[in-house]
């Protein structure tokens, strides 16, 4: 007996299924997306995006993961068995890519991304800006952290050790519980911050710093009073403050201030102005041209009582006693008698000795007082001159 001719698929027919096939499977395994570049896909294996951005001074740094939980797939509970065995220590062998041991991928999915807008340095090493592939090799008591040229790739399979840009380092911390795998800004300083991966009962952190960042604010500040911010005679003034509130290029600082002075169309000669560059020719050591600087701020027009007393007291906090006094008493012959001009008038004839005169101006400037904690103050300054103390050393 013969057997019926059996009806079989052509061969572009099988391949269409076994195409349909593996698709359904890789759906089914959660690995669709990876095989679909450019669609809009749910997450591989249901780890979600995640990102952090800190600002450290004038750098960006941003980190980009798929963010892996403890509990398993299919439900079980993993605590007590990633460390060292979802993630191994040391270097293994993925089982796919080029074939070499690889490092954690530090996260899950395609590469950990890290991002850095500005050169800084990684637990004291220098990494130039950029975009890196984020690994970790994990261990027990040191784990190392290796920034991969190669930003683009799918997990660590086809890490290549040739490409790394720097390794640090660093020790893993024992930490508080948390089921999703996520970055966290730590400490923060002004020029520094304690990145960290925290997951499961562990958390491994790594400092970024900025070593320049003066030099960073700096050559922006310059960019951008090349453009409209440099149109108006209080971005030079701040620029010239940037400078020396921070002590770095005082020269520069100068120069932004003369401009906030005398540039056309923008500059403007003003108590504010004219302070400013005083104050900057005070820190390169120029006394003779400060003093000139202060003494026209202190009389130009737009200069108030207040502002020319405070600017004395400041004097006075840095040990410019004699042209504290100078200005106090400018100060008087300008504005008269009354506040704060009698407060001034105490504090010169105090420094300068005088007690009795200087208790006569605190009691007339107690009766002025605007508010109880100026009469209370004024209150302590009487009874220190009464006792022939100087109440600037202590008041």
């Amino acid at each position: 007996m013969l057997l019926p001719e059996l009806s079989l698929p052509s061969p572009s027919a099988r391949l269409k299924t076994l195409a349909a096939s593996t698709l359904l499977a890789a759906a089914a395994t959660g690995t669709l997306q990876a095989q679909s570049p450019g669609l809009t896909l749910p997450p591989s294996g249901g780890n979600q995006k995640g990102s952090i951005l800190q600002q450290i001074g004038p750098v960006e740094v941003r980190i980009d993961y798929s963010s892996p939980d403890v509990t398993g797939p299919g439900g079980q509970d993993r605590r007590g068995q990633i460390w060292g065995q979802l993630v191994p220590y040391g270097l293994t062998n993925l089982g796919f890519g080029n074939g070499n041991p690889g490092p954690w991928r530090a996260g899950a999915n395609e590469n950990t991304v890290f991002t850095v807008s500005h050169d800084v340095e990684v637990e004291g090493k220098p990494l130039a800006a950029g975009t890196y592939g984020l690994h970790m090799i994990a261990d027990e008591k040191e784990w190392t952290i290796i920034f991969s040229k190669n930003a683009s790739s799918w997990g660590s399979f086809f890490y290549d050790p040739a490409e790394d840009a720097l390794r640090v380092t660093v020790r893993p911390e024992k930490a508080e519980y948390r089921e999703w795998l996520t970055y966290d800004a730590l400490d923060r300083q002004p020029t520094s911050a304690k990145l960290a991966l925290h997951w499961e009962e562990l958390r491994v952190p790594f400092e970024v710093s900025v070593p320049e960042a003066n030099d960073i604010y700096l050559t922006q500040i310059r960019e951008d009073l090349r453009g409209s911010a440099g149109f108006t005679w209080q971005n030079w003034n701040a620029a010239a403050q940037f400078c020396l509130t921070t002590g770095h290029e005082l020269e520069q600082g100068l120069a932004f201030a003369e401009s906030a002075i005398s540039a056309p169309f923008v500059g403007q000669e003003n108590f504010t102005t004219l302070q400013t560059k005083a104050a900057l020719l005070n820190a390169l050591s120029r006394p003779a041209e400060a003093k000139v600087a202060l003494d026209k701020a202190a009389r130009h027009p737009t200069a108030g009582p207040q502002q020319v007393h405070t600017l004395a007291r400041t004097l006075q906090g840095q040990g410019m006693t004699a042209l504290a006094v100078e200005l106090f008493l400018l100060n008087a012959e300008r504005f008269g008698e009354g506040w704060p001009m009698n407060v001034g008038l105490a504090r010169a004839h105090s420094a300068q000795g005088d007690f009795k005169k200087a208790l006569k101006y605190a009691r007339a400037a107690h009766e002025d007082a605007p508010d109880p904690l100026n009469k209370g103050n004024l209150e302590k300054v009487i009874e220190i001159l009464e006792s022939g103390r100087d109440f600037n050393a202590t008041n």
